[in-house]
């Protein structure tokens, strides 16, 4: 079980309230938050898991994450936790992820969980087996969810759903899908040890540095010095990297965002599969899954006849889905929230300074692209930026740690992206996690609302 960090108390109201531009400080004591927040893992699990390490780098994010995590999965909500668990675990089967499903599994178990469930779908209660629907376009095409399939879940029967449980279950998918980008995105599904890439080495039984974290000695001060040995890299990159987002500035305008994604179908951005050409493990996590070949397809290709762009004008985060989660289910959305902005506002010293710019332009570059990638449209935004900011290489590596996260492999991280210090690399996974979630979000909260006002 994830212990809660802290409590914390939000402000209510109908709507949420984001300060614009918001910068997430480092106090005098948050070079000691990893530690503490390592030791409160610890103590509640016996193990510091890869991504608990990985999102360290990020402290202040770290202790938002696990926050809203032990809301969702440990909390009063509208949904049993064996049910919780179960979810999450059909989640991550999406994506073949391992390393989340034995997590999940091993949960399901300590919450009383029926073992037979364990055996597949076919095992399950019909009221959990036909969330398996909305998972799978969820996970791959969320832009094909309708009021159809919410109608279908509510429909008065034995099995029915209420909107809150839905809210609940919609919210857990979306945040197992995106972690799971995240944990194949650092390299954590690589490990079955306790950290992916650039964190701890699994030590003997007696001699592991979690156990020196409970007397001061170790973790943080372990991370602090891989992220400096890291930090050797390539300061010509960087520069050129300057140069690039410095033009942006004088480039015209006016490329639109489907010119962005027939530019990358042109191109051939497709996923960087795996040297092997296979998932390992899929076939251990099949009966969790039904249409195991359903799987992302370019927005750009869709029949415009049958799909339109979602317009964040006419629905977004801050306006509609804030108010409608926060209202069925509640508090969670001042959670999720809080990690929206903590995202948004992580300042990477290096990676901010040595560009020479503003780095709300650089990440929310990163941002929008991904979006993009799901058909949802920033009317104020141009996207010739995208171009000018992403490499190609480094948009082939965000696309598929957003898209095909499983077909990742563990030369990716370190292979194209010389120019960017570890930490670095797991802040845009973190940009890359929170993007995709609230694109899921977006689409499964708009459809609800859609439902509820015809």
């Amino acid at each position: 079980m994830i212990v809660c960090p802290q409590s914390v108390e939000h402000p209510r109201g109908s709507r949420c309230q984001r300060l614009p531009g918001q910068v997430v400080k480092m106090s005098s004591s948050d070079p000691e938050r990893p530690q503490f927040l390592f030791v409160k893992v610890l103590a509640s699990r016996g193990r510091l898991e890869a991504v608990t390490q990985q999102m360290g780098y990020h402290p202040q994010y770290l202790d938002s994450f696990l926050k809203t995590q032990h809301y969702l999965m440990h909390m009063d909500g509208p949904l049993p936790f064996d049910c919780r668990h179960y979810i999450a675990i059909m989640a991550a089967a999406r994506h073949q992820c391992r390393y989340l499903v034995n997590l999940h599994v091993l949960q399901f178990l300590r919450a009383g969980g029926d073992p037979q469930w364990l055996r597949g779908l076919d095992f399950i209660p019909p009221k959990l087996r036909n969330l398996n629907e909305i998972n799978k376009i969820l996970a791959h095409r969320p832009w094909l969810i309708t009021k159809e399939h919410i109608e279908k879940l509510l429909k008065i029967s034995e099995w029915s759903w209420s909107l809150a449980e839905l809210v609940h279950a919609v919210v857990l998918l979306a945040h197992c899908h995106a972690l799971a980008s995240f944990v194949f995105g650092c390299g954590c599904e690589q490990d079955d040890g306790l950290g992916g890439r650039g964190s701890l080495k699994p030590l003997s039984p007696g001699n592991q540095c979690l156990c020196e974290a409970t007397t001061g000695n170790g973790c943080s001060q372990e991370l602090l010095r891989i992220n400096r040995k890291r930090s050797l890299d390539s300061c010509m990159e960087l520069d050129s990297l300057r140069e690039r987002m410095q033009r942006i500035h004088v480039e015209t305008e006016g490329r639109e965002e489907t010119r962005l994604l027939q530019q990358d179908r042109e191109e051939g951005l497709s996923p960087l599969a795996d040297t092997d050409g296979e998932v390992t493990g899929a076939t251990n996590l099949a009966c969790y899954m039904q249409d195991p070949d359903f799987g992302y397809q370019d927005f750009a290709r869709r029949d415009d006849d049958q799909t339109q762009v979602f317009r964040v004008q006419d629905y977004s985060w801050e306006d509609h889905g804030f108010s409608l989660v926060n209202r069925l289910y509640s508090d969670i959305g001042h959670l999720l929230d809080e990690k929206f902005r903590m995202v948004d506002g992580l300042q990477s010293s290096a990676m901010a300074k040595r560009q020479g710019c503003e780095p709300s332009v650089f990440k929310r570059g990163i941002w929008n692209y991904i979006h993009c990638m799901f058909g949802i449209r920033y009317d104020d935004y141009d996207y010739a930026e995208v171009n000018q900011l992403l490499e190609r290489m480094l948009k082939v590596y965000i696309k598929t740690v957003t898209c095909y996260p499983e077909k990742t492999n563990s030369e990716m991280f370190d292979r194209f992206w010389k120019q960017f210090k570890h930490s670095e690399k797991v802040h845009v996974n973190l940009l890359i996690l929170e993007a995709r979630m609230q694109a899921e979000l977006l689409y499964a909260l708009q459809a609800i609302t859609q439902y509820m006002i015809s």
